[in-house]
């Protein structure tokens, strides 16, 4: 290990390479990954360019590592999902969508300049456990939700799981598709209140 390469790990208990995670991970909170370069995160991380490869396959590999850590990272930082059979189920619909809006919020914008590299975008995708997203916790939620009777037998839960998703995704991405940096909020007629009317409905009216 080279002087320099020792001084950006000495001072810690973490190896060389879950500092060059961590770099990597600060750095797509700061800049999003699409222009993110061998180069700039070695610098970052106070090591030479070549010492990622002694830890990586190629850089891909690191940043969708430090990808998933980093959208742990956001949702550590979140208000906890509702449980299952507890408050009322109103409030746990808007609980949901004001986690999936502040996390799409946080975590769509690094990922949109991606949109040319389809493969890479599997490629993070298939390194994430399934059954751990946000969208599949909300299934789930309202799965369970159903199996108590708190939701009509009948309810489409995986569409309206679908719907409540699409519309995080279509806050986040409109607003960016128009070049607009600023914190996006959902449409005038469109929050949390709005589609909670929206959904309970279809949660709690038996469908024929």
């Amino acid at each position: 290990m080279s002087p320099r390469t020792a001084a950006a790990v000495r001072d810690g208990d973490r190896s060389l390479r879950d500092h060059l995670v961590a770099t990597a991970e600060r750095l797509i909170s700061e800049r999003g990954m699409a222009d993110l370069t061998v180069r700039a995160i070695a610098r970052a991380a106070g090591v030479a360019d070549g010492v990622l490869y002694n830890h990586f396959s190629d850089k891909d590999e690191l940043l969708t590592e430090a990808w998933w850590a980093w959208v742990q990272d956001v949702e550590r930082g979140l208000p906890a999902l509702p449980v299952s059979g507890e408050g009322r189920l109103a409030d746990g619909v808007r609980a949901h969508l004001e986690y999936g809006l502040a996390f799409h919020r946080a975590v769509v914008p690094a990922l949109s300049g991606l949109l040319g590299r389809p493969e890479f975008l599997a490629r993070i995708a298939a390194a994430h456990p399934p059954g751990e997203g946000w969208r599949d916790r909300l299934a789930a939620w309202l799965r369970a939700e159903r199996d108590l009777g708190r939701v009509a037998a009948s309810a489409p839960v995986d569409a309206i799981a679908a719907m409540m998703v699409g519309v995080c995704h279509e806050t986040v991405l409109n607003h960016l598709l128009r070049g607009i940096p600023a914190t996006p909020e959902p449409p005038s007629g469109v929050g949390p209140d709005e589609l909670v009317k929206a959904v309970l409905p279809a949660l709690t009216s038996p469908i024929a």
